[in-house]
């Protein structure tokens, strides 16, 4: 598996005729006006010290104190060639330490191989997702052109910076200072540890990285180290950018976006593929030989929530469901580009039941949602609450508000900022000593694009349509993350 990876990524020069500058890629967008949203994207162009951000709004809760540390692109654009996709923007770790009633903002950029050696030439050079590179790429391995600029995972004194083609980067969670690629098992070095990995009831936690049809099954104790690690065949050769979980069993979720030729970017490997439908693999933690699969209709998605199963043996899980894969394949070149329409339509939240007969199907709840995450007292377990992001329309391509679904009441209860927001992923953070689900609060910044800040916002999870009861405001923006991890 890790040659084959290999070999793609080294194949990317033959594939690529001319770096892919700013000017070729977007000169149908030249004329237009940049985005409101265009922040979003804008470049850091150098690591932010740690700063104190200023209280705007309400007070800081009793007993909230942590730090949330959250992961997404930085800088996509160079004088000699640019990024052309959102998912390829170097990696920059931000942490924002909640102490006695004040927080602490600083980031720092992920000192990979990929950003040492664009850095030294001015030019993004390095096949991506979407982002083509040329023949300057130093490519020996995956981590070569690892951009560390996914998720963060959280272990002891040490925060892991996640992509989902490489090695997590493991860098100090008090200074962010880059460390070192982490090797679970020295003949692992290099394989796919994906951006979304699940803690199960015992603490351990399990993580996947897939090339093709087949996929690594990570197990981990909570510091990180190895328990096992195994492979699983796929029935097909699906994009999987998520998985989920149970007490039990592993669930992958292979929706028709499916392999159909090897070149470069990344993404232009797939084709569109309906009338597949989409397969959902679930698989015996116990044993990975042991497999179902069920099948519904058609759907594109990148990000699932936690799974439960049923004493009768029913499985249960929630996805942000698109109907195609275009916000992948050109959505987010538009978002880079900072100009032109969006194309696709928002996500919207799904649960998906998985019956012990082999039936599957999937309800819809209406509600435009990206982002879903659970309560982490319960993790693989049975839960009522998901908290998203929402308030994306057609023509807006950023979420400007957050909301919680209750499954068990099939009742939204959400709160939108104006257009001047776009919001980031919330995570749940409990308040000390209580277990119901609603005994939490949300932490999440979003970015205030009339003041050109961003801000860190806590909601309370048993009134979130009420808005932030506590909003910090710093004195910098920085460009729109992915995902993030709380460490209490």
């Amino acid at each position: 598996m890790n040659a084959s990876r290999r070999h793609f990524l080294m194949s990317a020069a033959a594939l690529s005729a001319a770096v892919a500058t700013p000017e070729t890629v977007w000169a149908a967008m030249a004329q237009e006006a940049a985005a409101p949203w265009a922040l979003a994207t804008a470049d850091l162009e150098a690591d932010v010290a740690p700063r104190a951000m200023r209280l705007v709004h309400g007070r800081a809760p009793d007993g909230l104190a942590g730090t949330l540390f959250r992961n997404g692109p930085g800088k996509f654009r160079r004088p000699g060639g640019s990024a052309t996709h959102w998912f390829d923007g170097d990696g920059l770790m931000r942490s924002f330490r909640i102490e006695d009633g004040a927080v602490m903002l600083a980031a720092r950029f992920a000192d990979t191989p990929k950003r040492r050696t664009e850095t030294e030439i001015d030019a993004v050079v390095t096949p991506g997702f979407g982002t083509a590179g040329d023949a300057r790429a130093r490519i020996g391995s995956n981590d070569d052109a690892n951009a560390a600029n996914t998720a963060a995972m959280v272990t002891g004194d040490k925060v892991w910076a996640l992509w989902e083609g490489g090695s997590p980067l493991q860098m100090d969670a008090a200074t962010l200072a880059t460390e070192r690629f982490v090797t679970l098992r020295d003949d692992l070095r290099g394989m796919p540890f994906q951006a979304h990995p699940r803690r199960a009831p015992d603490g351990t936690i399990w993580n996947v990285g897939t090339n093709a049809d087949q996929a690594i099954v990570w197990h981990m104790n909570p510091d990180g180290s190895l328990i096992s690690a195994g492979l699983v065949a796929l029935p097909r050769a699906s994009y999987l950018h998520d998985f989920t979980a149970t007490e039990r069993s592993l669930i992958f979720v292979l929706q028709p976006w499916v392999f159909a030729q090897r070149r470069m970017p990344f993404s232009t490997q797939f084709a569109w593929r309906p009338e597949l439908g989409t397969q959902v693999l679930v698989v015996d933690k116990s044993d990975l030989t042991r497999t179902r699969i069920f099948e519904l209709p058609a759907f594109s998605f990148f990000h699932l929530g936690d799974g439960w199963e049923e004493a009768d043996g029913t499985i249960r899980f929630d996805v942000a469901a698109n109907r195609d894969a275009s916000f992948a394949i050109e959505g987010a070149r538009v978002l880079v580009a900072q100009r032109g329409a969006v194309p696709g339509e928002p996500s919207v939240l799904k649960l998906i039941t998985l019956h012990a007969d082999g039936r599957a199907e999937m309800a819809s709840t209406g509600v435009t949602a990206e982002f879903p995450k659970g309560d982490p007292r319960r993790p693989c377990s049975l839960r009522n609450l998901t908290v998203h992001v929402h308030g994306e329309r057609g023509d807006r391509p950023l979420p400007n508000g957050l909301a919680i679904q209750n499954w068990a009441t099939g009742q939204n209860q959400a709160f939108l900022f104006d257009d001047t927001q776009i919001m980031e992923e919330a995570v749940f953070v409990p308040k000390p000593g209580r277990t119901d689900e609603a005994d939490a609060w949300l932490v999440a910044p979003s970015i205030n694009l009339a003041e050109g800040v961003t801000e860190l916002h806590v909601f309370d999870v048993a009134a979130v349509e009420a808005g932030p009861v506590a909003t910090w405001r710093a004195d910098v923006a920085l460009p729109a993350g992915f995902h993030g991890a709380w460490r209490g």
